[in-house]
């Protein structure tokens, strides 16, 4: 059985990431989503277990110690990280994994996982950034102004990135990233298995 892929999903916050990962998930039922700890407090409407696992800063670095986590970074004054086994244990069931998460996680990820493809999504501007977050409203406009700025930074790391969809349009951009995967399951670093399979008949 082919193992299944590693996807890395990153984007500024406001860019849709959620709402676009969340349709990638109803769409596939092979796909699967990698659930992160984080130490913040949960949002409105976000449940334990699904959206994060919600976790003391003491929980936290426990886990850290004990290699429990893939990856972990502070990021707004909260830690975030992605338990490990959860992820290798649906990869190796076939399953491909979506890993939605800040860029400095993503380039731990990416350099313990080199077979992991990662996407970056963009929003068509800092501008648009701006209006939608101000649009959602669970933020002030100190915080927003912040976001815009640290928004800045993470978008000059995309480049590192093995692709980048811009979110102007939801349902195209869904479709972008869908198509990015499928497509992805033919890089030569997705697909070393095939290739020595393949040599092994020779």
């Amino acid at each position: 059985m082919q193992k299944g892929t590693l996807f890395i999903i990153s984007a500024p916050s406001g860019t849709g990431k959620s709402t676009i990962v969340g349709e990638l998930l109803k769409r596939d039922p092979n796909i699967c989503f990698s659930v992160s700890a984080t130490t913040r407090e949960p949002r409105e409407g976000e449940r334990e277990g699904v959206d994060y696992y919600f976790i003391s800063r003491k929980e936290f670095n426990d886990m850290i110690a004990s290699g429990g986590m893939l990856e972990h970074a502070e990021f707004c004054g909260n830690m975030y990280g992605t338990p490990k086994k959860a992820v290798f244990d649906r990869l190796e069931e076939g399953r491909d994994v979506i890993l939605e998460i800040e860029t400095v996680g993503a380039y731990k990820v990416m350099l313990n996982v080199p077979e992991a493809v990662s996407i970056f999504i963009l929003p068509p501007s800092l501008e648009t950034l701006r209006h939608r977050l101000e649009k959602r409203g669970t933020d002030s406009s100190e915080v927003i102004e912040r976001r815009i700025a640290e928004a800045e930074g993470e978008i000059k790391k995309s480049r590192k990135y093995d692709y980048t969809v811009v979110n102007g349009d939801l349902e195209k951009a869904i479709e972008d990233i869908s198509l990015v995967m499928k497509a992805s399951k033919f890089l030569r670093k997705v697909n070393k298995e095939t290739v020595e399979g393949v040599l092994e008949k020779c």
